[in-house]
């Protein structure tokens, strides 16, 4: 019995990679993206020259312009489009290509409009029956593309669709950890953007390495803090979904959302500096986990003040230094939702 084939919906950066891990594993994949012209010529050339250029892919993927000529063998589709567009993508999904049975979710981001998490907005297309995971962890897209070693955490509804999910991803240079907390999952791959905003200003400034470290280590305690509250269990914030991808996040000039808060940090517009770096998943979640917490009663300092500076209603130093005038406290609450 052959092994089942995958449907990638997104082909930026992210989504090619994983199609190039999948395709290495020997999987049939087959690849969609928005833009025609683009996929077309992604296919004709066997590189992805827009996001990652100079990178040969696999001979195992297929280019699928329409959803509905998605072949019948890709019963698992991989949604890597902005997780704003998750809702739509799962109802177009659903409607074009029906046999898919199982979902994986590698964007990261809370649903602005409702604030709920991706696997969430999936279940509410598809139903509760469906197999949904979430693929997250300290990963950028050209250095899994190139081979480099990575590590991710797999987070699957069942047992079974978590097996189907390891075998299909697991490479001699890509190495899945499997779990069954989606929130924990959802919520450190979703927090940890507004966080490495909050590091970009704060290294934007000039703050210097101590700020830096502290503030992961602090905004390590504020995503447990929420995880905890909405059902996670701690430890998979010190995992590779928590912990290593906001040290990643915070600290490596490949992210988004860090170049974006370093900008910020400059004196940039918060429109200008959007503008010159294209989609920063931060902006957006970070004043819907702000809202998040302030409904569950929370305390997220380190997010707030990056939704009010986001918002345009205090500057990132005037940020910095209402964070460094709050009242002292013992560490050994702060995982305790104070």
């Amino acid at each position: 019995m052959s092994a089942p084939a995958f449907l990638v919906l997104g082909a930026g950066a992210w989504g090619t990679a994983l199609a190039c891990v999948l395709a290495d594993r020997g999987r049939q994949v087959a690849l969609w993206g928005r833009d025609t012209v683009a996929l077309r010529e992604l296919g004709a050339r066997h590189e992805n020259a827009r996001y990652l250029p100079g990178i040969r892919l696999p001979e195992g993927i297929r280019i699928v312009e329409r959803l509905a000529d998605t072949p019948p063998d890709c019963i698992t589709a991989v949604l890597a489009t902005p997780c704003q567009t998750t809702r739509d993508m799962a109802r177009a999904l659903r409607a074009s290509a029906p046999q898919v049975q199982g979902l994986v979710c590698a964007a990261k981001g809370l649903e602005l409009a409702s604030g709920r998490l991706v696997h969430e907005v999936v279940r509410d297309e598809f139903g509760a029956s469906v197999d949904v995971a979430l693929l997250s962890g300290p990963n950028f897209a050209r250095e899994v593309a190139e081979g480099r070693p990575a590590a991710v955490t797999i987070a699957a509804s069942s047992a079974a669709f978590g097996a189907t999910l390891l075998a299909g991803f697991h490479t001699s240079r890509f190495r899945p950890y499997l779990t069954d907390d989606l929130t924990g999952v959802a919520i450190g791959g979703s927090v940890k953007n507004a966080l490495a905003i909050a590091a970009g200003i704060a290294d934007g400034l000039g703050l210097g390495a101590n700020s830096r470290a502290a503030l992961i280590t602090r905004g390590l305690a504020e995503i447990a803090r929420l995880g905890v509250a909405l059902g996670a269990r701690t430890e998979t914030f010190m995992g590779l979904s928590g912990l290593g991808d906001l040290v990643l996040s915070c600290t490596d000039d490949q992210s988004r959302n860090r170049r974006f808060g370093l900008a910020l940090g400059r004196g940039t517009p918060v429109a200008a500096a959007q503008a010159g770096i294209g989609l920063v998943e931060g902006a957006a979640t970070a004043p819907a986990v702000a809202a998040l917490a302030a409904r569950l009663q929370i305390d997220m300092p380190i997010v707030e003040q990056v939704a009010l500076v986001l918002a345009g209603r205090t500057a990132p130093a005037a940020a910095v230094a209402a964070l460094m005038a709050r009242e002292p406290g013992t560490e050994d609450r702060a995982w305790q939702g104070c």
